[in-house]
C-alpha cells in the first residue's frame, strides 16, 4: 500500500484530503506545518506528498527544497487561484514538484468533488514520477539564454540519438507540442535553447488550468530567445514565437483572412484533457501538408496526442517522443512510441537541437 503524506496548515483540507486517499486505498499521513513535514519524510518515508504553498512557520517552497535536499520524494502541489498562486507554482515546479491541483473555490467540503478525480489521477502518476530530475532548472526571473550554435545531427535509428537532417522541410510550417505531467519542468529543456531566428512558430497544448496558462507564458517568455505568449484570442501564426495554449479550453489552428491563425475555442467533448493536444494536431492537419509540420509529444500520464501525432507521422510529418530516460511520466510519448508514430525517441535535453538539425 503506497503511502501519502498530507501536508496543509487547515484542518478542514487536511480532513477532506484524507478521506479522498483513503478511500482510494492509499496510507495516509498528515502534517500541519512545513516543519512537520520534513520530519515525517525522514521518520514515516512517505512515497508521495499533497503539499499546500501557502502555510504559516515554513511555508511549501521552503518545505519543497528541503524535501529535495533530504529525500526526494513525488510532490503534488495544492495551490490557491490567484496569480500570486500560479507564480508560487511554477516555482515549485522548478524546484522539483511533480504536478499541482488547485484548491476548490468557495465552501472546500462542498466542493471536494471537483478536485477528487484530479487529485487521484495526479497523486497517481506522481507515485510513478522521477522527482530527482528537477534540480537543473534556472530560477524564476534568470536572463535569456545565449543563443546556441547548432551542432550537426548524429544519425541512428536508436532512441537517444539524433535523426539524420532531411533535405528540405521549408520555411513556413509549424511545430505542434503537446505536454501533461512534469511539462513546465520539461518545456524549459526545449525552449529556451532555441535561437530567435527559429523558422516555424511552435504552439503547445499543455495540460494546465485557465489561471496558470498566462502566469506559465510570461515565466517562459522571460527565459526564452523566442517571445511565448498565452493565446486567448486569434492571432496569425508568425516565426519567432510560441503560442502556449489557454487552459480550460483547446487551442486550434485554422485559415484566416488566407493566414495560418491559432485561437483558442472552448472544450472540445469527447477529450478529457485540456488544451486537448489531440484537438490541436488534428486542426493542423487540415490546413498544412505534411513536410510542413513536426511533432513533439512530451511526459504526461495518458495518451493524449498519440493518435493524431501517429496519423502525422504516417502521413510524413516526422515527429519526437521524449524518452523515458528524461520523462517525469512517461506516459503519453510512449503511447506514441507503441502506435509507430515517432520518428525519432530523445531526452528532453536534446530535442531542440533536434529541432534545430531539421528546421535550422
Amino acid at each position: 500500500m503506497a503511502r501519502v503524506l498530507v501536508v496543509d496548515d487547515s484542518a478542514l483540507m487536511r480532513r477532506l484530503l484524507v478521506q479522498v486517499l483513503e478511500g482510494a486505498g492509499y496510507e495516509v499521513k498528515t502534517a500541519r506545518t512545513g516543519a512537520e513535514a520534513v520530519s515525517e519524510l525522514m521518520a514515516w518515508l512517505p512515497d508521495a506528498i499533497t503539499l499546500d504553498i501557502n502555510m504559516p512557520e515554513m511555508d511549501g517552497l521552503t518545505a519543497l527544497s528541503l524535501i529535495m535536499s533530504a529525500r526526494p520524494t513525488p510532490v503534488v502541489m495544492v495551490s490557491s487561484l490567484t496569480e500570486q498562486g500560479a507564480l508560487a507554482t511554477f516555482e515549485a515546479l522548478a524546484l522539483g514538484a511533480v504536478d499541482f491541483i488547485t484548491k476548490p473555490g468557495g465552501t472546500i467540503s462542498l466542493t471536494i468533488d471537483d478536485i477528487k478525480v484530479q487529485l487521484l489521477e495526479k497523486v497517481k502518476a506522481a507515485l510513478r514520477a522521477r522527482p530527482a530530475l528537477s534540480a537543473k532548472r534556472r530560477p524564476m526571473g534568470a536572463s535569456r539564454p545565449p543563443s546556441p550554435t547548432p551542432a550537426p545531427a548524429r544519425s541512428s535509428g536508436s532512441p537517444g540519438a539524433l535523426a539524420p537532417r532531411p533535405a528540405v522541410l521549408g520555411t513556413t510550417g509549424v511545430v505542434l507540442i503537446g505536454v501533461s505531467t512534469g511539462g513546465p519542468r520539461t518545456l524549459e529543456d526545449i525552449l529556451p535553447p532555441l535561437p530567435a531566428s527559429f523558422p516555424w512558430p511552435i504552439v503547445v497544448a499543455q495540460h494546465m488550468p485557465p489561471n496558470f496558462t498566462n502566469a506559465f507564458a510570461q515565466r517562459m517568455d522571460r527565459l526564452c530567445n523566442l517571445r511565448v505568449r498565452e493565446v486567448t484570442a486569434p492571432c496569425p501564426l508568425e516565426p519567432g514565437n510560441v503560442y502556449i495554449g489557454r487552459g480550460g479550453g483547446d487551442v486550434v489552428i485554422a485559415e484566416r483572412l488566407g493566414r495560418p491563425t491559432v485561437m483558442p475555442k472552448p472544450e472540445t467533448p469527447g477529450h478529457p484533457w485540456h488544451p486537448s493536444v489531440d484537438v490541436l494536431v488534428e486542426s493542423a492537419m487540415k490546413l498544412y501538408k505534411p513536410d510542413k509540420m513536426v511533432g513533439v509529444l512530451l511526459t504526461g500520464m495518458g495518451n493524449d496526442g498519440a493518435e493524431q501525432m501517429s496519423r502525422m507521422h504516417r502521413q510524413g510529418s516526422r515527429t519526437i517522443a521524449e524518452s523515458q530516460a528524461s520523462c517525469v511520466v512517461f506516459g503519453m510519448p510512449h503511447e506514441l512510441i507503441q502506435k509507430g508514430g515517432a520518428s525519432v525517441v530523445l531526452p528532453s535535453s536534446d530535442i531542440a537541437e533536434q529541432l534545430q538539425s531539421w528546421l535550422g
